[in-house]
């Protein structure tokens, strides 16, 4: 099983940025896909997810800015992130969930500074 995950990268506050997560080795639309984040010395936090079904939850933090969407076809979730904040700094993880199995990409960094 592979997530690789790609598009972070450095941005101004109020800029934008958008995540993909390519999954291989998994049936990819029977497994609820999510995004989460790592800021350093902090725990990882579930960002925005999407069930196999297409129902979306989302932080408090990033409702209204971000927007998670999912492409079956292309075995790939990806996170539109919009009006970005300093805060929204971090390692960005995707996630393949699925009863009790559970995989992660290896990360990708989002840096929001001036």
């Amino acid at each position: 099983v592979q997530l690789v995950e790609s598009g972070g990268g450095w941005v101004q506050p109020g800029g934008s940025l958008r995540l993909s997560c390519a999954a291989s080795g998994i049936t990819f639309s029977r497994y609820a896909m999510g995004w989460y984040r790592q800021a350093p010395g902090k725990q990882r936090d579930l960002v925005a997810a999407v069930t196999s079904g297409g129902s979306t939850n989302y932080a408090d933090s990033v409702k209204g800015r971000f927007t998670i969407s999912r492409d079956n076809a292309k075995n790939t979730v990806y996170l539109q992130m919009n009006s970005l904040k300093p805060e929204d700094t971090a390692v960005y993880y995707c996630n393949a969930h699925l009863v009790t199995m559970n995989y992660w990409g290896q990360g990708t960094q989002v840096a929001v500074s001036s």
